[in-house]
Order: structure tokens, then C-alpha cells, then sequence
């Protein structure tokens, strides 16, 4: 997915504690008249949680008789994306020359490393678009990595009216495979009526819940649907709970403080303004670093890059670290 806001805002992030709560912002995805998508991280009161640098929320959206998903190929650097679907089907090709639909309950994550571009466009069998695109930033020993993919169906487990599924990391008795670059925690946790549980969680972490549908007790706040319960890390135990009388969906994410600063504009996490600069000159000159796309067939070939902002761009602060 492509971050498409010509200047999205630049944030300096203050310390965040236990139980803060983030508000989304709706901003479209690929033009004006494009999808809507509710972003909830980067913003000003925190700009990751671990190496969790982007948030978007989607959905649920009846795309018969609209483009639904179109995004043409768009490039990426420093980071993995992490897509994950609640109701209805995206193509996913990359200039690794993967070719792959991204389905409910399956992960698909990329690797960017040094350079890739990707197009992703819902199906023609879909016809409610519904889920969650994550944004992973690599740790500079790794941010130049090969570009690379991976594909990970988790096996539901439900104990008290929970089901949990763990797409990334370690959470109870659930297990991902799929490998990260720093250590991470991505599961979606489904909730029936009434249901609760204290989850036993790393505190290392910094964990964040992002509210997809219901009205959940989390971290000591309540939160609504599309927002983003924060809890600091020194916390060995996450409170979840399921107020309402229909059932409610979250996504958990986690991962040790990431000590780095980033810069962060468009597709591209970076370390420094230069380089950001370097990086969207290569994509207009169609440098080899980001490689084609093969198969994509909409009304543009690719996503050009917007200006870049009047202002030299400027590291986030990571809150805590």
C-alpha cells in the first residue's frame, strides 16, 4: 500500500505512557477519489510501536460497481509490509516477481530492503474490502537487505471466547515462523460477547491494540473502532475485554522500543534527508534499484513521486527511547 498524502505531516512525538489512546485520521489511498483509509500510526502523540511505523485501517467497504483497491506500482525502501485481511481478496505483484493474492486470515509480508515497487488491486470476486496494512521499519543493519516474501496461514486457537491468531512473533502457546528483523508481536484476537482476558505479553514490548470492530476495554482505557490503545513497555500484562453484546476484533502489535530515528516521507523510511531525496530521484528515473512490476494492468504504469515538501525533513523521535 502507498502512502499517498503529498506532504504528510512531519511529528515531533512526546513520551507516551500506560494506556494512551491514538484517533485516527481518514486520508485516500491513491488520489482524492480513491478508497478511504483511517491511518492511526505515524501521528504527533507517537510515531512507532516497536518497529510498527505505519498503521492503516480499511473497510468494510462494498467495492461492487467501484475500482474498490487499485494502487498502481509504488516504491518502497527500509521497511516490510504486512498485509492482513478480514473480508475479501488483493493481488499483490512485486519487482521480485511475486504474484500472489493476499486472502482473510493469511499474512502476506515483503521485504523492501535497499528497493522495491508493488501493485495491489482487489479482486474482481471481492465485494467487501475489509483489513489492516502494516508498515515494518528494518534496523539500519539490515534496511539494505535482498528484497524477499512471505506467505504465513496461522491456525486459529479459541480458549474462553477468545480466538487468537499469530501472524508474526510469539504470543502463549502460538508461534509465527515468519522471520523479522527486530523482535516483533502481530495477532489478530476475536472476541465474543462479554468475553475477557489478560494476555501474558513481553515487557520489553511496547504493545499497541488497534480496534477493528466492537467496544473494547484495553489497557485500562476504552477504545473504539479504527483507534489505537498504546501501552509503554514494562508491562507483563495486556487487559482486554469486550463490553458490547455483538462480538469485537482487534490487532495486537508489539516489539521491543526501536532505537533508531527515521525518516519517514512517502514510501520511502530512511535515515536522513538526503538519502529520502536520492530515493525519489531514482523512482522518477526509473532506477534499477526498485526494478517493473510484471502484469499490472491499470490506467497509469506507475505512481509518480509527489514534490518533496519545502522544509528539510527531520528524524522522529522515538518517545522513550
Amino acid at each position: 500500500m502507498s502512502n499517498t498524502e503529498p506532504d504528510p505531516p512531519e511529528v515531533d512525538c512526546a513520551a507516551s505512557g500506560f494506556a494512551t489512546v491514538l484517533h485516527p485520521r481518514d486520508v485516500p489511498l491513491g488520489g482524492p477519489r480513491a478508497m478511504r483509509v483511517r491511518r492511526t500510526l505515524p501521528q504527533r502523540q507517537r510515531s512507532l510501536i516497536g518497529a510498527w511505523c505505519f498503521a492503516d485501517h480499511y473497510g468494510p467497504h462494498d467495492v461492487r460497481g467501484t475500482t474498490g483497491m487499485d494502487v498502481p506500482p509504488h516504491p518502497h525502501t527500509g521497511l516490510q509490509t504486512v498485509s492482513w485481511l478480514f473480508s475479501g481478496e488483493v493481488e499483490h505483484r512485486d519487482s521480485a516477481g511475486v504474484h500472489a493474492v493476499v486472502r482473510p486470515g493469511e499474512l502476506n509480508l515483503m521485504t523492501a530492503g535497499a528497493g522495491i515497487c508493488h501493485s495491489e488491486v482487489s479482486t474482481s470476486e471481492t465485494t467487501v474490502l475489509h483489513g489492516v496494512q502494516l508498515w515494518v521499519a528494518l534496523p539500519d543493519s539490515a534496511r539494505d537487505t535482498d528484497r524477499d516474501f512471505a506467505h504465513y496461514a496461522p491456525a486459529p486457537r479459541t480458549v474462553d471466547g477468545v480466538t487468537t491468531r499469530v501472524f508474526l512473533g510469539e504470543l502463549g502457546a502460538d508461534r509465527s515462523p515468519v522471520h523479522t528483523f527486530t523482535p516483533l508481536l502481530g495477532a489478530q484476537l476475536d472476541l465474543a460477547p462479554g468475553a475477557e482476558v489478560t494476555l501474558e505479553v513481553d515487557d520489553t514490548f511496547e504493545h499497541g491494540v488497534l480496534v477493528d470492530l466492537g467496544n473494547i476495554h484495553a489497557c485500562g482505557s476504552d477504545v473504539g473502532a479504527a483507534e489505537l490503545a498504546f501501552q509503554s513497555a514494562g508491562h507483563g500484562r495486556l487487559p482486554l475485554a469486550n463490553r458490547g453484546s455483538d462480538p469485537a476484533r482487534v490487532i495486537l502489535l508489539g516489539g521491543v522500543p526501536f532505537a533508531e530515528q527515521l525518516v519517514m516521507w512517502w514510501n520511502f523510511v530512511g535515515r536522513t534527508h538526503d538519502e529520502i531525496v536520492r530515493y525519489r530521484q531514482q523512482w522518477q528515473d526509473h532506477d534499477e534499484r526498485f526494478g517493473q512490476v510484471s502484469g499490472y494492468r491499470g490506467a497509469i504504469d506507475r505512481l509518480p513521486a509527489p514534490a518533496m515538501p519545502h522544509a528539510t525533513l527531520r528524524p522522529r523521535p522515538n518517545p522513550g527511547v
